[in-house]
């Protein structure tokens, strides 16, 4: 069965780092492009970052572009996201999503991010 499941989250003070995981079963992982969402409370799920199949790929939204980092290792059929200079605004659950050659979509259950000091 196709799965993926998110670990990593935590509360963390500001300006601090997280490093999410996600890791998937169930896949052909090297053929899969990855992303990763959050949604904070009372706001539209948004994409964060993602990372091609072969990893040679990634695009960031701009408001975490320099500071949040998509990665993976095919062999382990994982993907990370290095998230520093965390800020109250990055607050939310983040959530690893899949997308197979042939379209289908597959989201994790999600993983809470909380900044607060």
């Amino acid at each position: 069965q196709a799965q993926l499941v998110e670990s990593g989250g935590g509360l963390v003070q500001p300006g601090g780092s997280l490093r999410l995981s996600c890791a998937a079963s169930g896949f052909i992982f090297s053929n899969l492009a990855m992303r990763w969402y959050r949604q904070a409370p009372g706001k539209e799920r948004e994409l964060v970052a993602q990372i091609s199949s072969g990893g040679g790929t990634t695009n960031y939204q701009d408001s975490t572009q320099g500071r949040f980092t998509i990665s993976r290792d095919n062999a382990k059929k994982t993907v990370y996201l290095q998230m520093n200079s965390l800020t109250p605004e990055d607050a939310a659950v983040y959530y690893c999503h899949a997308t197979t050659r042939s379209g289908s979509e597959f989201w994790g259950q999600g993983t809470q991010v909380t900044v607060s000091s």
